[in-house]
């Protein structure tokens, strides 16, 4: 099946709060793993600096993010977007209307601020980014089949 359209890329917004972590590795796997049919981007509802763990699990698996920033919406809203992706529950319940066809889906991941916020030492944190570093991995590759599957919210 092929999911490109009008032999253009598809594109894809990954939405997080703060695009400090989950988004941006969304959009890099996503990059690195299905550039050739998606374009990925990235931005947040609150965006903040780019979280240094998630640059740190990124590297180790290969995929530099150290140059990438938090972007706002508004970097981005003149993008005519095919999906937008919603990948926290925040910026799952507050998404910001997007003109256009945009299809906006949830596929939620855990917090890994919030996952480490009981760990004893710096490894305990690290692997609770490598977690959800490589849960989002598996999703970007599943992409973009994953994004038409009929249980998909909207």
């Amino acid at each position: 099946m092929v999911f490109m359209k009008n032999n253009k890329k598809l594109k894809i917004l990954f939405l997080c709060t703060g695009n400090s972590c989950r988004s941006q590795m969304a959009e890099s796997w996503t990059r690195r793993l299905k550039g050739d049919s998606i374009e990925a981007y990235s931005a947040g509802t609150e965006p903040r600096k780019l979280d240094p763990y998630a640059v740190k699990v990124m590297a180790e698996a290969g995929v530099d993010i150290s140059m990438y920033h938090s972007k706002k919406i508004d970097e981005v809203k003149d993008i005519s977007f095919d999906f937008v992706v919603t990948v926290c529950d925040k910026a799952g319940e507050n998404c910001p209307l997007f003109p256009g066809s945009a299809k906006i889906v949830h596929f939620g991941f855990d917090d890994p601020p919030k996952l480490a916020a009981a760990a004893k030492n710096e490894e305990e944190v690290l692997n609770c980014y490598r977690r959800v570093r490589d849960e989002i991995k598996s999703f970007a590759e599943q992409l973009p089949r994953i994004l038409y599957r009929p249980d998909t919210n909207s």
